[in-house]
């Protein structure tokens, strides 16, 4: 079998990015090509840059370029409370609500057993651990309305209530089925600020 030319190749890897598929990545290649060999360029360097420079912060698991991020190593933060998210994306939408200053824990993904994502691959041991480091007194868990989320959530408030500490929940000011990306910061806001303790 032939191998892929050049061209296919370039299609293949633009596959890689959520919702483009077969026609979206061709037209993406052409555009690119035809169009924007410039901007092609720019996108290939600032890829390759973040590839090699970007990683987990040793503290929260979101995405910096240094062994802790900025707002893990903020003297400002409130570091007895602990946000459990799903994504770097809600902590992006979190930050923008300005009514949370504690720290945060990115899980990057949440349990999906279909998908085969359990606990082991949500660092869920990292999360432990900071939970129980003795200066985090609250765990808001801010996981999305999905039936993924809320199993997420309801498995880790009772792994961190075994532990003995106080776990919250945000408020259901966000939409059931939504998601934290897409939600309007006066409603998050709201939530975060009506947030309950797990029972």
């Amino acid at each position: 079998m032939k191998s892929p030319s050049t061209l296919d190749e370039l299609i293949e890897a633009l596959r890689a990015l959520p919702g483009v598929g077969p026609k979206s990545a061709q037209r993406m290649t052409y555009y690119l090509l035809q169009h924007d060999r410039k901007g092609a360029a720019r996108l290939a360097a600032a890829l390759s840059t973040a590839l090699s420079k970007i990683q987990h912060c040793q503290k929260c698991n979101s995405f910096t370029e240094d062994a802790v991020c900025a707002l893990c190593a903020s003297p400002n933060r409130d570091a007895t409370t602990l946000c459990v998210i799903e994504m770097p994306a809600d902590l992006m939408m979190m930050e923008q609500t300005q009514v949370y200053r504690g720290l945060y824990f990115v899980l990057m993904g949440r349990l999906s057993p279909l998908d085969g994502i359990g606990p082991k691959e949500l660092y869920l041991d990292r999360l432990i651990k900071r939970a129980t480091d003795g200066v985090v007194k609250e765990v808001l868990l801010a996981t999305n309305f999905t039936v993924e989320g809320e199993a997420t959530a309801h498995y880790l408030g009772e792994l961190l209530k075994e532990k003995g500490i106080k776990v919250t929940r945000i408020a259901r000011g966000v939409p059931v089925g939504g998601e934290l990306e897409h939600t309007d910061t006066g409603t998050l806001a709201q939530a975060v600020l009506e947030r309950r303790e797990v029972s």
